[in-house]
């Protein structure tokens, strides 16, 4: 039997193609700036992307918390919304790195406002509080099921943010989602926010890395601290060369997961099941409900050869991904509907 892991779009393996161009890569020492593949990736990025400059970094969770750290003093005030991969899933960084403090909004769908925001910021001039600095956006949002954040409401909390000089940073690791469900420019999706940081090793299917983009200045205070925190890489291009194929031949794919991920809940008749959340993107929750458990659920589809994973309390989460086709997609569909107590 074959498995089906859709745990997460980060479980996918390099194709064959990609395992070519790694190999293949042309390498050099990247402490040094001497990769010439990593600096490829790093120019096209922040091309794509609107900024100044971009800096390839280990991991999604590396770039948020460097973008945090280079735009702060310690003692500063952060916001997010409440379900932010940032406060959720970053074992307490900004917190442990940054001596900054962390204020969550709850909003709706995870999609941030500034009139939510707005009433969560410290007085600046209150030698009480921790003076704000900087606003995190997460865009597709995770823990609200790949929502796609209007670009409305970035672009509002933008402009306020600026006019009262706090900067803003996209958490931007399924940006390219939002990139091929709504057909916007990545620049335009960018545009709002100071820094951005987006990833390679999720749907776009790359074993490791993730970008890191904005001004110059800060990009460079960003590469200092990425030494100081164990990130400086030598030989790197050989997983640089992983993204950059993955932009060539992942990118538009994505929209397949998409159709994917409504495929498994259109239409889903069962008494125990619900989708917790509008499918947008990559990203199903369910809810289960009583009498049904989610170590239940989880076992069934285990039985039938599928992985899938808790999602906080009563929901499991499913991520349709460059490993599983669409035979794949109706044979998970086919065991969700057979979910039995």
């Amino acid at each position: 039997m074959k498995w089906l892991d859709l745990r997460s779009d980060t479980v996918t393996r390099p194709t064959p193609g990609m395992r070519r161009a790694m190999a293949e890569a042309e390498v050099g020492d990247d402490v040094f700036g001497d990769d010439p593949t990593v600096a490829r990736l790093q120019t096209r990025v922040a091309e794509l992307l609107g900024k100044e400059d971009a800096l390839y970094v280990p991991s999604g969770t590396m770039g948020n918390q460097l973008a945090l750290r280079a735009q702060t003093r310690h003692g500063d005030q952060i916001v997010c919304e409440a379900g932010a991969h940032i406060y959720r899933y970053e074992a307490g960084a900004p917190a442990a790195l940054s001596g900054l403090l962390v204020t969550c909004v709850e909003a709706p769908g995870g999609a941030l406002r500034w009139d939510l925001i707005e009433p969560a910021l410290n007085p600046v001039d209150d030698l009480h509080a921790a003076p704000p600095a900087v606003i995190c956006v997460e865009n597709t949002h995770n823990r609200a099921g790949g929502r796609i954040v209007p670009q409305d409401l970035l672009t509002e909390i933008a402009a306020s943010a600026r006019a009262r000089s706090l900067a803003v940073h996209l958490d931007g690791a399924r940006l390219w989602n939002a990139h091929v469900a709504t057909r916007l420019p990545l620049s335009e999706l960018a545009a709002p926010a100071d820094t951005v940081s987006v990833c390679f090793s999720k749907g776009l299917g790359a074993p490791v890395g993730s970008v890191l983009a904005g001004p110059r200045a800060t990009i460079a205070r960003a590469r200092r601290l990425r030494k100081q925190w164990g990130g400086g890489m030598r030989q790197v291009g050989i997983l640089a060369a992983a993204c950059l194929y993955a932009l060539d031949h992942h990118l538009q794919r994505l929209s397949e997961d998409h159709v994917h991920a409504r495929l498994l809940v259109k239409g889903l008749d069962h008494p125990l099941l619900k989708s917790v959340h509008p499918v947008e993107t990559n990203i199903v929750i369910l809810g289960v409900e009583p009498p049904a458990t989610v170590d239940g659920l989880l076992a069934h589809l285990r039985a039938d050869g599928i992985l899938a994973v808790a999602f906080g309390r009563g929901r499991v989460r499913l991520v349709p991904n460059l490993d599983v086709d669409k035979a794949g997609v109706v044979r998970v569909r086919e065991s969700l509907e057979a979910f039995a107590v």
